[in-house]
């Protein structure tokens, strides 16, 4: 077949270890064999990231702005351990956390279902979309390392230099730890009406929650702008739906999800959204079946693998050993990237190519091919167990009989 042609770049980042090496492989094997792939590079590997003091970050978020649409390897967040390993000049922030700053969007999780993969939850019948809002929290913190006895403060000084607010954050008789962290009052209305959106556009409930019986200022602001906005904006149109806006503390959600049979949009604070996800995805086979995309206000478009870099599997691959590494939500980033490519750019067969390749992916484990994590949970009676590379190429038989 003739390659299928680009108009307008994708932004392509690079990440780190083990989906590193798969990131190249899924090029080599499921994309450009069929696509004439055009994409602005950016390489968000750690070492990188190191010698641009972290500056290659902020440009791939820039550019994202500029196109439009991005797809993300999976990336190191360093801890000392780390800064150790690699000689890092500095424990840089998280790569996700620069560029959800930068976009001011909103990260949608959501498993990839595979029939012969049953979720934990006996009761779960259909997907959980995870609404994570992309925005401040311990992602851009600021935090002390207290090593004497003295009184940490929390000051707020106007723009024009007066001081409107200072309280007592703790008395310390010896060491321990401060953190500050905020959010800002526009970010969290585009987290509302983006996670309201995307439940009208999906049909499905919202529930929304925070801890706003303690945090009385910080959580509370939360539940009362979505409230507002879904009041002045939304109330008519998701009863017009057939769908419901349900707000409770988080804890009652996390006992009300395990009971539900899910199809619903979850939407949580930037921490609680990054646990959850990682919950829900677990749950429903695997953390290496899971969907993400990050949705601008202006309408940009990030889309990754929810999981991490795979970093045993890794190692394993420095040693020569073979390994059996899920690439399945790395295959779903592309797939997505370049399904919404095709959309905005008016290019069909772009859009039909990542709805084949997805269908290929799934159909592919329905056969009982599949790497050895999924070999555990499959109900298949014959199962296949394949290594990282082999897997791609038995995606790849499926893929060309669908073209």
């Amino acid at each position: 077949m003739e390659k299928i042609k680009m108009k307008t770049p994708l932004v392509e980042m690079d990440g780190d270890e083990m989906t590193r090496i798969i990131w190249k492989m899924i090029k080599d094997i499921l994309l450009e064999p069929y696509i004439d792939l055009k994409t602005e590079y950016y390489d968000l590997g750690l070492e990188y990231r190191d010698n641009t003091e972290d500056q290659v970050t902020i440009d791939s978020a820039m550019a994202t702005k500029k196109y439009g649409v991005a797809v993300k390897c999976a990336t190191i967040t360093p801890n000392a351990e780390r800064v150790k390993e690699y000689n890092l000049k500095q424990m840089w922030k998280s790569p996700n956390g620069t560029i959800r700053a930068i976009l001011d969007g909103t990260v949608f999780r959501a498993p990839i279902i595979v029939d012969s993969i049953k979720p934990f939850v006996k009761t779960w019948k259909k997907p959980i979309t995870i609404a994570r809002h992309a925005y401040g929290d311990v992602y851009k913190d600021v935090e002390y390392r207290v090593e004497e006895a003295g009184k940490a403060e929390l000051v707020f000084t106007s723009a024009d230099g007066k001081e409107l607010s200072r309280q007592t954050v703790h008395d310390f008789k010896g060491s321990g730890i401060i953190l500050g962290m905020h959010n800002v009052d526009k970010s969290i209305e585009s987290f509302a009406r983006a996670c309201f959106n995307y439940a009208l556009d999906q049909k499905q409930d919202l529930w929304f929650s925070t801890k706003d019986t303690i945090s009385k200022k910080y959580d509370h602001t939360f539940k009362d702008i979505f409230q507002e906005i879904y009041d002045n904006e939304y109330k008519d149109k998701f009863e017009a739906a057939g769908v419901e806006y349900f707000y409770t503390l988080i804890d009652d959600v996390v006992a009300r999800i395990i009971r539900s049979e899910g199809g619903v949009v979850w939407a949580c604070k930037n921490y609680d959204g990054d646990v959850m996800s990682d919950m829900v995805a677990s749950a429903f086979g695997s953390l290496a079946m899971m969907t993400s995309v990050l949705v601008s206000p202006e309408g940009n478009y990030e889309f990754e693998a929810a999981h991490g870099t795979v970093q045993r599997h890794y190692y394993q691959h420095l040693k020569g050993q073979e390994t059996s590494t899920n690439s399945m939500a790395t295959i779903f980033a592309w797939t997505g990237a370049l399904r919404k490519r095709g959309e905005l750019d008016g290019i069909d067969e772009l859009v039909s190519f990542a709805n084949k390749l997805e269908e290929a992916s799934k159909k592919t484990i329905e056969d009982g091919v599949m790497t050895k994590d999924l070999a555990q949970l499959s109900e298949v009676a014959e199962k296949k167990i394949v290594n990282t590379e082999d897997f791609l190429k038995e995606v790849n038989n499926r893929l060309l009989e669908l073209l």
